[in-house]
Order: structure tokens, then C-alpha cells, then sequence
């Protein structure tokens, strides 16, 4: 047995002999003592067996009396009102003797009345010649109770050591690179209270309203003039993944062929798959989707004849790469050549770390995109806002759609989002996250070069995530395990995929900071090194 262990095994038994002849001493009248006067305690009980301690980890203590098991201890609140009732009792008495017509005639107050008030009258006739003011009565209750009452405290205190000493210590808290969201530090909450106000303020009846499947309108105006279109171009939405989830069910149906990244975001491989979609997934490379592996998919000798491409052209769900300029050009030309959508799923777009940036495939090519984004990634993730824009003739065959779902989304929140944006608070939220982000990004990169040489990752431009590989034949899923084990979680690399990814994951950077970062990283490469 652990030193410590039995060291504090010994002190229990201690403590219990001790909280047990304080009980008894309030509770049994025949071991209060009263002989020698107030306080005077009773011969000492000894207490009840401990668990068997080995002599070579036995401290120099008393050995306990086997002498029956241990009393059981009642909860403190209990023994206080217990101790205080016997008291409160014989105070009564005391008192209404005293106010009687006979109180000259009545016996005195005894301890031995203190037992018969708790219904042991066989103790009374011990000390009925000792006689007892209410104000010593006063003074042995709260003795007794702060007696009681530090005896407790340094039991549970003694329980505690025991409980956290028969359990092996882990990590203090999970660091999770798991979820794409941003940590509340760097979340403009007094911008978004702010907005709130002015929601309620500036349109009291549109914000509370229905309104209608379209969205809150004057947050649709303000989409479309960012984005250049006209507003029946745009349908907002409860989230992205709503918007995700409209068009899907619009357009595909089972056996639709559907072009899709790979990896690419779980929750749409499982939208797609539950349609009954065949789902061809093309690689990924660093640039972004390849696009003559997909031109051979589309050829006669291909045969593959999609409906839609689903593409996160910036800062891409896990991997974090981004689709260059060229390659967007010539995947809207194999759209228009053969006939289907590019589905561009853009919610990181304004995290860009550096200056420049790509223009959307939306205003390339308007005709052949449909175009989705959230305010999820720079506002906040509770808000649930995000838009489509499209056609207009196909917006409105999905805003009819909506309206049979949910009549309207939620306007308080995209009442909240317009003021939001409005006011210009949106710039400084971005430019908020875009440095952190990056700072994070750095750090991660950094982490894993010096503390995981194996690694293999390129480095983001922006956005929430890294994708990782380690060296062929890396078992990530026992990695999972391990990882958790040492209070470190992360998303494994088949979850983005329909086949593959056993030796790779994806790393979010969002919801940490840099001193996370490094410590999960270490977490990280012990765990692969055990494996």
C-alpha cells in the first residue's frame, strides 16, 4: 500500500473515534458524564476498526478496538439540529418550570433533565442534586456544536485525500482541437449587446414578427449589397448548415451524382450520403481541388454526369487549404461546359490572415454558382445566421421550401446581425479574429515542427483549421485514445473521407490560445510516441 495512502487511512480512524464519542456524548445520555459537572466528558470510547493497514506502512499510532462496526456518521446538518433540539428542549423546560405557579417548588435543572428531554429518563436521577443556569446549558450547546463541527470539516477534508489517492491523476482539462469555433475572448459580446438594443429600438415589430421565409429583409438588402446582386438573389437562413440542407434537398435526389472534396466537411458527406447521393470525392491538393482529376471524371471515359460540386474554395473544412484563382476559373468552365452547379461553401472567406484575396466564384460566374456563407465565424456561433445567394428563379423554389419548414427563421438573431453589420461593429469583430487566428495558426505550426517532426502539413492562410498527416501506417484511431487519455481531442482524418485517412487529422486552432496550443501539442506527441 502507498505510504501516503496508509498514512491517511490511519488519521481517518482517528477522526472517526473522534467524531463518534462527540456524538454519543450529545445523544447518549449514558455517555455524557455529567459526574464532574458541564463539559466534563465521559471515559473515552474507543472506535470502531479501520481497514487493515500493513505494518510497514503503520504510523506509530493506537491500534483501534475490534469492538463491533462503526456507528454510522448522520449528516452534519442532522447531528446540528439533533445536538440543538436536546438543548432547545431543556431550556423549555427550565423556562416553564420557572414561569409555573410551582415553579419555587420545582426540582432544579440537571443534566439528567437534558436526558430525559431526549427521552432517556433512565440517566435523570444520577445528578439531581447538581442544579444548571440556561446560560451553561447555552455554552455546552455550542461547544459541542463547534466541536462537531470541526471534527466534520477535518473528516471530509481526510475523505477527500483518500478518494484523489485511490484514483490515478489525469490532465486538469481537455484541450480540444476538435470544434471550429471561436473561444469567447475574442468574441465582441458588447458589440453584439449593443446590436441587440438597437434591434429592439429601430424595429420593435420586425424583429419580434414571423416575418417571412426570405429572411429578416433588412439584412437580405445588406447581403446582396456586399455581395453586388440583387436582393432576390438571397435567402438567409438558421445557420449555414440549414442553407446546406435546403439546396441538397432541392436539387438532389437519389442517384444524383454529386462532386464533392476530399476530405471535405463530415456534416455534408452525411447530408449527401442520407439523399442517396453517389459521391464522388476528388483529392485535394494545396491549391485546392484537382481539378484534372475532375475533367477525367467528367469525360466519356468518366462518365460521371453531377448534378453539383460542392467546393469550400477558402481556407478549406479540415484541410484549411485554398482553391488558387486559376483553378476557380477552370472549374466554373467544366460547370457551364457540362452542365451543373458549383456549390461554393464559403463561411471563412473573411478570415484571410494576409491582404490579399481571391474573388468568389459567385461573382465570376453568377449563373453557374450557388453561393453559401455564415455569420457564425465572425460574430459568433450562437448567433445561427447564414444566406444563400443564387438564381433567383431558384432561390424562390427554396424559399417556398422554407416557408413549409419553418414559416420564417429567426428574425430576433438577424435583426441582431443587420445592426451588427450596419453599425460596422462586423469589421472589428473580423479584424479581431483574423489576429488571433493567426497568432494561433503560427503557434500550432511552430508546435508541431519542434515537438512533432513527423508531421506533414502546409501551413493556413486563414480560417479555423490544420490538416495533419503522420507517417504511412499511423494508427490515428489508437492515436484518438491516447490523446484522450492525456486530455487532448481532435477530429480523426476518416471522418472526412468515404475511404482513407487512417494516418491523418484535422487540427482547429479556434477555441485555444497559444498557451493551449503548446500544451496540447506536447500532450499530442507523447501520446503518438506511445503508441
Amino acid at each position: 500500500m502507498d505510504e501516503g495512502l496508509a498514512s491517511t487511512l490511519a488519521e481517518l480512524q482517528l477522526k472517526i473515534g473522534e467524531l463518534e464519542r462527540t456524538l454519543r456524548a450529545i445523544t447518549d445520555p449514558a455517555a455524557q458524564g455529567f459526574s464532574a459537572g458541564i463539559g466534563e466528558p465521559a471515559p473515552p470510547i474507543p472506535p470502531a476498526a479501520a481497514p487493515p493497514i500493513p505494518p510497514a506502512a503503520q504510523p506509530s499510532i493506537p491500534p483501534a478496538a475490534p469492538d463491533g462496526p462503526a456507528t454510522p456518521v448522520p449528516p452534519a446538518a442532522h447531528r446540528e439540529r439533533h445536538q440543538g433540539r436536546i438543548i432547545d428542549e431543556a431550556l423549555e423546560r427550565a423556562a416553564a418550570d420557572r414561569a409555573g405557579p410551582s415553579s419555587p417548588a420545582s426540582p432544579p435543572v440537571t443534566p439528567g433533565m437534558v436526558a430525559s428531554s431526549a427521552g432517556t429518563a433512565a440517566a435523570s436521577s444520577t445528578h439531581e442534586s447538581q442544579a444548571f443556569a440556561p446560560q451553561e446549558l447555552l455554552r455546552f450547546r455550542e461547544r459541542l456544536e463547534r466541536t462537531a463541527a470541526e471534527l466534520t470539516h477535518e473528516y471530509d477534508a481526510l475523505l477527500g485525500r483518500l478518494s484523489y489517492a485511490a484514483v490515478p491523476s489525469a490532465p486538469t482539462s481537455t484541450i480540444s482541437f476538435a470544434r471550429g469555433a471561436p473561444s469567447l475572448d475574442i468574441v465582441d459580446v458588447e458589440g453584439l449587446r449593443d446590436a441587440a438594443v438597437r434591434a429592439f429600438e429601430s424595429d420593435p415589430a420586425g424583429t419580434t414578427a414571423y416575418g417571412t421565409s426570405i429572411g429578416y429583409p433588412r439584412l437580405r438588402s445588406w447581403i446582396a449589397e456586399h455581395h453586388g446582386v440583387e436582393p432576390e438573389r438571397v435567402l438567409v437562413t438558421n445557420g449555414s448548415m440549414q442553407a446546406d440542407a435546403f439546396l441538397f434537398e432541392h436539387l438532389v435526389r437519389s442517384g444524383d451524382e454529386v462532386i464533392v472534396e476530399r476530405p471535405t466537411y463530415d456534416r455534408t458527406l452525411l447530408s449527401l450520403r442520407e439523399r442517396g447521393a453517389r459521391v464522388h470525392a476528388v483529392e485535394l491538393q494545396p491549391d485546392g481541388i484537382d481539378v484534372d482529376a475532375l475533367e477525367r471524371l467528367l469525360s466519356p471515359a468518366g462518365g460521371v454526369r453531377p448534378t453539383l460540386a460542392h467546393i469550400i474554395p477558402n481556407f478549406q473544412n479540415p484541410a484549411g487549404y485554398t482553391l488558387s484563382v486559376e483553378k476557380r476559373r477552370r472549374l466554373l468552365a467544366l460547370a457551364a461546359d457540362h452542365g451543373f452547379l458549383v456549390f461554393e461553401d464559403d463561411p471563412y472567406v473573411a478570415l484571410r490572415f494576409g491582404e490579399a484575396s481571391a474573388p468568389t466564384m459567385l461573382s465570376l460566374n453568377p449563373e453557374h454558382v450557388v453561393y453559401a456563407s455564415s455569420f457564425s465565424k465572425t460574430v459568433c456561433p450562437g448567433i445561427r445566421v447564414g444566406y444563400l445567394v443564387g438564381p433567383p428563379d431558384l432561390i424562390a423554389a427554396i424559399a417556398k421550401l422554407a416557408t413549409n419548414t419553418y414559416i420564417s427563421p429567426n428574425m430576433v438573431s438577424q435583426s441582431i446581425v443587420y445592426e451588427f453589420c450596419a453599425s460596422g461593429a462586423i469589421e472589428r469583430s473580423i479584424e479581431t479574429v483574423r489576429a488571433a487566428l493567426a497568432e494561433r495558426a503560427a503557434t500550432l505550426a511552430g508546435a508541431l515542427r519542434r515537438e512533432l517532426p513527423e508531421a506533414r502539413f502546409v501551413e493556413p492562410e486563414g480560417g479555423y483549421f490544420m490538416w495533419v498527416t503522420l507517417p504511412p501506417g499511423t494508427d490515428v484511431a489508437a492515436l484518438f485514445d491516447a490523446a484522450a487519455e492525456r486530455g487532448v481531442a481532435f477530429v480523426k482524418g476518416t471522418d472526412f473521407m468515404l475511404e482513407g485517412g487512417e494516418n491523418a487529422l484535422r487540427l482547429a486552432y479556434s477555441g485555444v490560445t497559444s498557451e493551449q496550443i503548446e500544451t496540447g501539442v506536447g500532450r499530442l506527441a507523447e501520446a503518438y510516441r506511445s503508441l
